[in-house]
């Protein structure tokens, strides 16, 4: 089961009778390594140039050409405002990872105790929901995709009547979803068609 950052972060609504269940919240471990080198590799170089600085040697050439370039560089200048817009982006995407809880293909499931927390993945849903579906009369391919807030099933039926195939799909499909024992029930969407003819 993933470790969690935050326990009472982001909780969905709950049916009645169970525990707000939160979203499980990603670790990041990239990002922050990424951000960690960048920052730790920065700050080494420009100590290393101020000590050499302070023991009376010149300091290194990008970092003149850089003063240089921000003293005389207007602002409106081109690379100055890209260098801006970029700055600002990498913020915005730290910022974005940092209030988010990411691990979006674990679905929480409800929480009928206290101390224990449970996920499932939305592949293993989409997996369990096709093969219930495929045991339906008459169903000869179903494709299930499963979101946060809606399940997509498209089927095609070889025989039976439309009508009523949709039908069993659409009681098997809600019966699979309440069994799943997710926090909070995400919306069936279902649609039956005819094999295409070669």
């Amino acid at each position: 089961m993933p470790r969690t950052t935050d326990e009472g972060a982001a909780d969905e609504r709950a049916p009645a009778g169970s525990r707000r269940a939160g979203r499980f919240w990603s670790v990041r471990r990239l990002p922050a390594v990424l951000v960690s080198a960048v920052v730790l590799g920065a700050a080494g170089i420009l100590l290393y140039d101020v000590a050499a600085v302070r023991a009376h040697r010149p300091a290194m050439s990008w970092r003149r050409r850089l003063a240089h370039e921000l003293a005389t560089r207007p602002l409106d200048s081109g690379w100055v405002a890209g260098g801006a817009a970029a700055a600002v982006l990498a913020g915005l995407w730290l910022i974005l990872l940092a209030l988010t809880p990411g691990l979006r293909g674990l679905l929480p499931m409800r929480r009928d105790t206290p101390d224990v927390r449970a996920g499932l993945e939305r592949r293993a849903a989409a997996l369990i929901l096709r093969d219930r579906a495929m045991e339906v009369a008459g169903v000869q391919s179903v494709r299930v995709d499963v979101g946060r807030r809606r399940v997509r099933a498209r089927a095609r039926s070889h025989f039976r009547d439309l009508a009523e195939v949709r039908a069993d799909l659409d009681t098997v499909l809600a019966d699979g979803l309440r069994q799943l024992g997710l926090a909070r029930q995400p919306r069936l969407t279902l649609s039956v068609r005819r094999p295409v003819k070669r």
